[in-house]
């Protein structure tokens, strides 16, 4: 007996036995496969029948329908206070608008001044994403008793009030990387914590 032949015909025995191995898992996975869609399609048809009448379910209905309106209503309100714009206010009108939010950005600028417009422009897009903080902006030279009593002595400034009380402050561009291009992600970063 030749010891090449043996060698192939053990060779062939051993793949032989691997493939029919193969052939009978692949054959078990497809059995449970079929059977896990024939169990689960019949689960829902069962479970959609059962929850058509549910009480309970009806009352989760309820109670989501009742949230999503008291937070519309709330969004409203909130709009109505000039939440998720970016607006110009007078001196006149600064403590009523600080006051009269939990959550106010106020941007002090000078009109003439290119980094206020940067600001500006950074503010009007984060005003309608954050629509629970009030942002507003109040021109320097029209507010010299504010300027003073809250001691602005750079522009741009931004002041963050939390009802009614200033918590935190931003002058210029220094904690944005001190360059004109910043990100608005960046000023959203530092204005979130």
């Amino acid at each position: 007996m030749d010891p090449n032949s043996v060698k192939s015909t053990l060779s062939n025995l051993a793949f032989g036995n691997v493939m029919a191995a193969a052939a009978r898992d692949y054959q078990k996975e497809l059995l449970a496969h079929e059977k896990g869609q024939a169990s689960s399609s019949v689960n829902e048809e069962v479970d959609l029948d059962e929850l058509m009448d549910d009480p309970e379910l009806e009352k989760l209905h309820a109670d989501r329908i009742a949230a999503l309106k008291k937070e519309a209503e709330k969004r409203q309100e909130l709009k109505m206070q000039g939440h998720g714009e970016y607006r110009e206010i007078t001196e006149a009108d600064f403590l009523g608008e600080v006051t009269g939010s939990e959550k106010v950005v106020c941007h002090f600028y000078h009109r003439e001044f290119y980094r206020c417009k940067i600001m500006d422009k950074h503010l009007k897009s984060l005003a309608p994403r954050h629509f629970k903080t009030k942002f507003i902006k109040l021109d320097a030279e029209n507010a010299p008793f504010f300027i003073t009593k809250l001691g602005i002595k750079t522009l741009p400034c931004v002041i963050l009030f939390r009802k009614g009380v200033a918590t935190d402050r931003l002058v210029g561009f220094q904690d944005l990387g001190g360059k004109d291009d910043f990100a608005t992600r960046t000023l959203e970063s530092f204005l979130v914590k």
